[in-house]
């Protein structure tokens, strides 16, 4: 009977044996498994905080470029208005030579008949 108990605890050990090398088969392709999805899982990371900074750094861009442009309309906007100021100082001035333009013509054409006028008389 000591035959038969060792070739029964022999034949236990070595399913037993079998079934742990399975298990530990069956851990390892786990832990291979879980190890990929990581590895995507952080190199998915790394590209979105990658596409994030370069995010970060282009609005710091266009912030920078939207102050500069808002520094230009307000340049332009002054510089219209100082033109605006310059116009309207001309168009007054333009009026102011046509009113003394038209009195110099009434002025003259008064002169001009008066002096019609002393040439009849002398005739």
């Amino acid at each position: 009977m000591d035959e038969r108990i060792k070739n029964l605890v022999i034949i236990v050990l070595g399913v037993l044996c079998f079934l742990l090398i399975i298990g530990t088969i069956s851990s390892c392709s786990g832990a291979y498994r879980q190890k990929l999805a990581r590895d995507k899982e952080m190199a998915g990371r790394l590209d979105l905080e990658e596409k994030m900074s370069k995010y970060s750094q282009e609005r710091v861009a266009m912030e920078e470029r939207v102050k500069s442009k808002d520094k230009d309309l307000q340049e332009a906007t002054s510089e219209l208005a100082g033109v605006k100021k310059e116009l309207l100082e001309e168009q007054m001035i333009s009026k102011s030579l046509k009113d003394d333009l038209a009195k110099l013509t009434k002025t003259k054409e008064s002169l001009e008949e008066d002096l019609k006028q002393c040439k009849s008389r002398k005739r």
